[in-house]
């Protein structure tokens, strides 16, 4: 073959495993690669240090270069992120990889290309291959001044990779780009392509036929947000087409594990990565949308479609203006004691007329449909969808809508019927944190009414077996209740029983 291939699992993989991976994985992905015909293998990022926990392979520190120098016959690759990498950083950042490490790339903004020259000398001078990997490609033709400074990696890199950031590029765009950057430099070309539009690999082999010099895959496409091109099949259809010397039983050897973690982390394309690819926008925020589950499809795409429209939401709500006071408020979570005792419950609020309630989750809603007094739904995330769903005829009488203050993250759905009775607050100030939560909406609404006793039921928290996900959830109402308490001098308990520790217990048969 005239060009190269490089897999780069272990530093794109590593935005779902926070780039930590078991050692016999790690031996397991080298001992298969050493039979397979790739040519270089990127192991991770060289980075300054992080406010915050980031693993092996994000800094990859001397021993990982050594253990996977002694394991591996391939030539070695790390990765500089050039907004966070000055030059003056060079010696002591890669000093350490000088014998274990053969091409250095450094991942770029278009905007910043002309900083990232001088990092990138810096790095050639210490006797590292260098790879420009510069981002956004799908945008490049707006970025007028890069374009024309392509020409200074002249004798600097030895690769420049044009990357499909977004995963929004075609087959045309491939080859109108790569004539583009060609006719600005004599530097060999790569490609490195995201699959959100399942077209990683007609791209990367448009990118061969171009002329590329070195094109990039993971296995199982394992990368950031949609992922890659998949090492396996870029292997598979170069010995279909070009005869290319292939050792299935390696390849196996490396891809089940993989596999098998694909099931857990669920990396590949969705339909809210594909709606990102084609409008080419970012991909970091849809990942955490997609991989945490707080949001449904409907509320991605939602979010998406105004980011392609240019728009901060796709509604703007009057403020909640209630002249109504109330002294007390229930608030009704979705947990199981929250429909258990709603028996109990319900006579509980027939004995507080001064009371509200208001529900945070749509799961145990329709329970209390029929109850006089002022009901209140919290619509954040996915709830609007999830209430619909519930109510075939939502009467609109003594209900209030409350949605968080404009513009949404997710922009906006109410449900038709509940249309003319629902507002928006005007701000959360009760917290400092997590302004979209239904709990943050359900607190500062209370508040906003007046309310000084607040009752939670439905606030189970989480037993044996908590999900990432759910912990993550009762991280942030433990945090918010606990905001609530510190900042106002308010009775606050749970009537049903609650893992929470922050809510005071009391029991609804006691107050009936």
């Amino acid at each position: 073959m005239n060009f190269k291939i490089l897999d780069c699992t272990l530093r794109d993989g590593g935005y779902y495993t926070n780039w930590d991976f078991d050692k016999n994985l790690v031996r397991t992905y080298f001992e298969a690669f050493n039979n397979l015909p790739v040519d270089y293998l990127e192991i991770g990022y060289r980075s300054s240090p992080m406010n915050s926990y980031l693993g092996e392979y994000f800094y990859c520190p001397q021993y990982v270069l050594e253990e996977s120098s002694s394991l591996s016959n391939k030539k070695l690759v790390i990765i500089l992120n050039e907004k966070d990498v000055r030059a003056e950083h060079v010696p002591d950042l890669l000093g350490p990889c000088v014998g274990y490490i053969h091409l250095v790339r450094i991942a770029i903004d278009p905007q910043n290309f002309k900083r990232a020259l001088s990092l990138a000398t810096a790095v050639k001078k210490l006797g590292f291959e260098v790879g420009f990997n510069v981002m956004y490609m799908s945008n490049w033709e707006s970025e007028k001044e890069f374009l024309g400074q392509i020409k200074e990696v002249d004798g600097i890199a030895d690769y420049f990779y044009m990357v499909d950031s977004f995963g929004g590029v075609y087959p045309e765009d491939v080859r109108k780009t790569y004539d583009i950057v060609r006719n600005q430099t004599n530097t060999a070309i790569g490609f490195h392509g995201h699959n959100n539009l399942q077209l990683a690999l007609i791209n990367t082999l448009t990118a061969i036929d171009c002329g590329a010099s070195i094109v990039d895959a993971t296995v199982t496409g394992m990368g950031r947000g949609a992922g890659n091109l998949q090492t396996e099949l870029l292997l598979t259809a170069l010995n279909a087409k070009n005869g290319l010397d292939l050792d299935f039983n390696s390849l196996s050897k490396v891809v089940d594990p993989f596999a098998e973690m694909q099931k857990d982390y669920e990396w590949g394309t969705n339909l809210p990565y594909m709606v990102s690819g084609a409008n080419s926008l970012p991909q970091k925020d849809v990942m955490s949308w997609v991989t945490k589950r707080f949001y449904s499809l409907n509320s991605i795409i939602r979010a998406l479609s105004n980011q392609s429209k240019g728009l901060k939401d796709n509604i703007d709500l009057k403020n909640l203006d209630e002249d109504k006071k109330y002294k007390s408020a229930l608030i009704i979570g979705g947990g199981p004691t929250g429909k258990m005792h709603s028996k109990a419950i319900k006579e509980f609020i027939k004995k507080h007329e001064e009371l509200c309630v208001i529900h945070v989750s749509s799961k145990n809603a329709q329970e209390y449909k029929d109850i006089k007094n002022l009901q209140i739904h919290c619509l954040a995330g996915n709830e609007g969808h999830r209430l619909e769903e519930i109510y075939e005829d939502i009467i609109i009488k003594d209900k209030l809508v409350i949605l968080p203050p404009y513009p949404r993250t997710m922009g906006t759905y109410i449900p038709k019927g509940l249309e003319p009775v629902a507002f928006q607050l005007t701000d959360i100030t009760f917290t400092d944190k997590y302004h979209e939560s239904v709990t943050s909406l359900a607190i500062e609404t209370a508040l906003h009414l007046g309310v000084e006793n607040f009752y939670f039921a439905g606030y189970d928290g989480y037993k044996e077996d908590i999900k990432p996900q759910e912990l993550e959830l009762f991280n942030e109402n433990e945090y918010v209740i606990e905001s609530l308490k510190r900042n106002h001098n308010l009775s606050i308990n749970s009537i049903t029983p609650s893992l929470y520790e922050s809510l005071d217990s009391r029991s609804v048969f006691s107050l009936i």
